[in-house]
């Protein structure tokens, strides 16, 4: 019997990563997909509160044979009207991503990719957030996924934690193969800092996020293997 797959991301509806997430995933069951209308990067976990959530049938969604719909709300939200008040079931399993850029080290904690399988995670359902590179070779995440998500799907949800994939921007020839159970990295893809963009008469500035690549990293995690052309999987753990 097919899974119930619920898929969101946070790079939004029209991206390239969730519909070539979709089309794999319907190889193994039934797939749901509620994502934001737009660009929400490093929204984390945020959730709306304040004002109402519009949710449309999205019928552009290039993978036939889904259940596709635009959310105005946080990929958080996403997530919850996705699984409450969409699905007619509940889903066995919740997918963020395929994330444009790498979700690993402490800058997962700024990441609404994670951020939404958390909350799927929350929610009660076993999550996985997926990432790739930026550089748009997907031949490393074309060749793995599928095999991937056979083994996540089937294990065990425990609560407080979710499943971080993240695929190498290399060629498929580059890449070394798969390296589970990595731990998170404490470092950071970018030393932060900020420059000015334009200063204002009464004294006031325009600030521009400007980090530095630092590519310093500890043995044995995900920041590690993805560095080193290997695919990283390992588990992150909620408040800890």
């Amino acid at each position: 019997m097919g899974k119930k797959i619920f898929i969101t991301n946070d790079d939004g509806i029209e991206s390239d990563g969730i519909a070539r997430l979709a089309k794999v995933a319907k190889e193994f069951g039934e797939v749901w997909i509620v994502a934001p209308e737009s660009q929400r990067s490093a929204a984390s976990h945020s959730i709306t509160l304040r004002h109402p959530i519009d949710v449309h049938p999205f019928s552009d969604f290039p993978v036939e044979g889904v259940h596709a719909f635009s959310c105005s709300g946080t990929p958080g939200d996403c997530v919850r009207v996705g699984t409450l008040n969409i699905m007619p079931e509940k889903p066995d399993v919740v997918l963020s991503g395929i994330n444009f850029g790498y979700n690993v080290a402490s800058d997962i904690q700024y990441s609404a990719t994670a951020g939404a399988a958390f909350e799927g995670e929350f929610q009660g359902y076993l999550s996985i957030a997926l990432s790739e590179g930026i550089t748009g070779c997907h031949e490393v995440t074309d060749r793995y996924l599928s095999e991937i998500l056979k083994e996540l799907f089937e294990k065990p949800y425990v609560p407080g934690q979710i499943w971080n994939v993240n695929f190498p921007h290399c060629r498929l020839d580059e890449c070394k193969g798969i390296l589970r159970d990595r731990l998170v990295s404490r470092k950071a893809f970018y030393v932060d800092r900020y420059k000015a963009v334009e200063e204002f008469s009464n004294g006031g500035v325009s600030l521009m996020v400007d980090g530095i690549y630092s590519p310093e990293h500890e043995d044995l995690t995900d920041f590690g293997a993805v560095l080193d052309n290997y695919v990283s999987v390992g588990v992150v753990k909620n408040l800890s």
